[in-house]
């Protein structure tokens, strides 16, 4: 059984708290099937990565890089670009000293 989407992102932001990061709601979207965007910036070397869920053909739920930058306006502005497609999604930020992402799903960092 999935988990709706805000249980799903409040899980998520108590991982990150417990975890010593930061996590903030940056958008709320859809409760029951928003899907999410997480912008993980690192606080060590100031880079910025994007993930993005994605389900796999066997239907496993997976995260993606959408896109390789790592430079914050860019990333900025895909975000705001997915926004315009999918006005229910969720973006949630995550600020770590190490850029640790606290997703615990299976990640494709290629």
């Amino acid at each position: 059984m999935m988990l709706s989407t805000d249980i799903w992102v409040a899980a998520l932001i108590r991982r990150v708290e417990l975890g010593g990061g930061f996590a903030m709601l940056i958008r709320k979207g859809d409760a029951r099937a928003g899907s999410v965007l997480v912008k993980v910036l690192n606080r060590s070397d100031r880079t910025v990565r994007l993930y993005a869920e994605a389900t796999r053909g066997d239907g496993e739920r997976i995260w993606m890089r959408p896109a390789v930058s790592e430079q914050e306006p860019d990333l900025d502005r895909y975000i705001e670009r997915a926004i315009k497609v999918d006005p229910d999604i969720w973006v949630v930020e995550v600020e770590d000293k190490d850029g640790r992402h606290f997703l615990t799903e299976p990640v494709e960092e290629g």
